[in-house]
């Protein structure tokens, strides 16, 4: 089996949505995907009904955003949850509104040097999706002030830039508890992803480990081939697993789906975990 255990739909920041997801990873051969889409699971009963007519395996999932008391983002990535849990539910909601309040500040700091309003970004979003960061980017290109999102990534919405703001996230060990607690798998999305901003110290995976935290997104196109020793040796100590991803997000990033995959032993792990809701297959 081909296995891609991180992808978004428009619902998020892709730009497919969560049936073209579907569509997307049978055309790139994957056997199985997943659908994690940024403090939401608004995709998985569209995914689930293309899931089931296309022959695919869809596995139902969520990236929660999390922050340590430093400021340094930290992504889990929860497979098979009940998405109907209350305290995950009640977590990722305070997230959500904290998104959209941040990105309204950073459009009003941006229209103070460059034309963009708020209009241009909600142009740009899926009905109910969660806003963030790359809809500005995309709002960005469409007014043609970055070529991309990777552009405007790497410059104007840059975390070291002064249009950067932060929004209200839980502790990494507070949503490892969540996802466990709501019968998900909490994985380690791209824990090493220095391209990104700041990456956690070693203390943090252990807090992570200790409650809960089941994996490492290791291969990842994000994580640097020097850093990744210390991630196989961190797992070998602790009894961890280790997970590859595309993260792909449509044509709003270069990733590509199937680019990294998991191991069909882990992807059996995982559902063994897991017994909040279950794996879709046809």
């Amino acid at each position: 089996m081909r296995i891609d255990l991180h992808a978004h739909s428009s619902v998020s920041d892709g730009t497919d949505s969560p049936a073209g997801l579907v569509e997307a990873a049978l055309e790139a051969g994957l056997d199985a995907v997943a659908i994690t889409d940024h403090d939401s699971t608004g995709g998985w009963d569209q995914a689930a009904a293309a899931a089931r007519e296309l022959g695919m395996v869809l596995v139902p999932g969520m990236e929660v955003s999390c922050r340590t008391p430093e400021g340094i983002s930290v992504h889990v990535l929860s497979y098979l949850h009940d998405p109907q849990h209350h305290g995950l539910l009640e977590e990722i909601s305070k997230s959500k509104d904290a998104r959209l309040s941040r990105a309204e500040h950073m459009v009003s700091l941006l229209a103070e040097d460059y034309p963009l309003s708020w209009d241009d970004v909600t142009q740009h979003l899926a009905p109910g999706a969660t806003v963030g960061r790359p809809h500005i980017a995309d709002a960005l290109v469409a007014a043609g002030i970055v070529g991309d999102r990777s552009e405007a990534f790497a410059t104007i919405l840059s975390s070291r830039s002064r249009y950067f703001v932060q929004h209200y996230a839980p502790e990494p060990a507070v949503a490892v508890e969540l996802v466990r607690a709501a019968g998900g798998v909490p994985v380690f999305a791209h824990p090493v992803a220095e391209s990104r901003g700041r990456t956690v110290g070693e203390a943090t995976y252990h807090d992570m480990i200790d409650a809960g935290l089941a994996g490492l997104e290791v291969f990842h196109r994000d994580n640097p081939e020097a850093r990744r020793p210390f991630l196989l040796a961190l797992a070998e100590r602790r009894g961890l697993f280790l997970t590859g991803a595309s993260d792909y997000h449509g044509s709003g990033k270069p990733n590509r789906l199937g680019e990294n995959t998991t191991a069909p032993e882990v992807f059996a792990e995982i559902e063994r975990q897991a017994s909040g809701t279950a794996v879709v297959r046809p």
